[in-house]
């Protein structure tokens, strides 16, 4: 079951209206965007985006008989330039990214979606992509296949921030020369191998930083983070609100930094000084959110 982390201080920090033309870079399960479509009407637009077409079909369900104008698409938040154009919208009032993999994602595949190697908890193909079909994009057994060792110490290091990244690295070289390492046990079963085993006994498995930074590195999260953050600047009209969840270091080192070099250039106000993290009751009812950091940031209202 998936949880909308941190929705009421998303929808009260994003300061809705009710002709408010808003922009979800990451539908996800739904949850955020219910909240906020609840609070637009009929003049009012949400405009959907997820790599993911299941997040796009479930949103499309949830969001019928919504009083606004709802247009969703099956993209990356990376080309909302494009997307908003195709609609013939100019500027957008509000901005969310939830940088947070769906539940859906990680919990079991529902009946007619298949695993995607998400999880360690289950023995699935080693794929990784948001997108279901992953087109051009190496996959993640694939990245594994092909890097050397080197490369995947970056990965694993840079990404994970794991601090057994070479030697975790190395097994995955030596092992791939006696058989491809194509499911999530084979992986787990090597990070295993390769690290003591203390580190089995952590409160984190021992094999999270590696799939997240498998995860990260498959899908160019931090390149299109980036991107996304200087496109939907650019799209916000003058006084509008952009909101970002992170759940990982470096994605909320790069949405803080991003606000904070926005507001010394004179564009705009951090309304959120320090990142509003989930309350120990959330937390307790959905422990998943207990990383989660929200940042908020308003543009002035000279500006276009």
């Amino acid at each position: 079951m998936h949880v909308p982390v941190l929705t009421e201080e998303v929808v009260h920090g994003l300061d809705i209206k009710t002709d408010d033309v808003v922009l979800d870079g990451t539908l996800g399960g739904g949850g955020h965007s219910q909240a906020i479509c609840a609070r637009l009407g009929t003049k009012g637009m949400f405009i959907g985006i997820d790599a993911d077409i299941a997040a796009v079909e479930r949103t499309q369900k949830l969001l019928r008989g919504c009083a606004c104008q709802v247009k969703l698409e099956q993209s990356n938040f990376r080309y909302l330039d494009r997307i908003i154009g195709q609609h013939n919208v100019s500027h957008v009032s509000k901005v969310l990214f939830d940088l947070g993999i769906s539940s859906f994602q990680i919990d079991a595949p529902v009946e007619g979606e298949e695993g995607r190697g998400f999880s360690f908890q289950r023995n699935e193909p080693l794929v990784m992509t948001f997108e279901q079909q992953p087109g051009d994009r190496l996959t993640a057994g694939q990245l594994l296949a092909v890097g050397d060792e080197e490369q995947l110490t970056t990965i694993i290091s840079r990404y994970g921030e794991e601090k057994y990244a070479r030697r975790i690295a190395r097994a995955i070289v030596t092992d791939r020369e006696q058989k491809p390492i194509e499911m999530t046990q084979d992986l787990v079963r090597i990070i295993r191998e390769a690290t003591p085993a203390l580190y089995h006994r952590a409160r984190s498995h021992f094999a999270t930083k590696t799939f997240q930074a498998l995860r990260m590195a498959v899908n160019d999260e931090l390149g299109a983070l980036e991107e996304g953050l200087e496109k939907g600047f650019k799209a916000l009209a003058s006084g509008g609100r952009m909101a970002v969840i992170s759940f990982h270091s470096l994605e909320d080192r790069i949405v803080k930094n991003f606000f904070r070099d926005q507001e010394k250039s004179g564009l705009g106000t951090r309304i959120t000084k320090k990142p509003i993290v989930p309350s120990q009751e959330e937390v307790l009812r959905n422990p998943r959110s207990r990383s989660a950091k929200l940042r908020i940031f308003e543009k002035n209202e000279a500006l276009q």
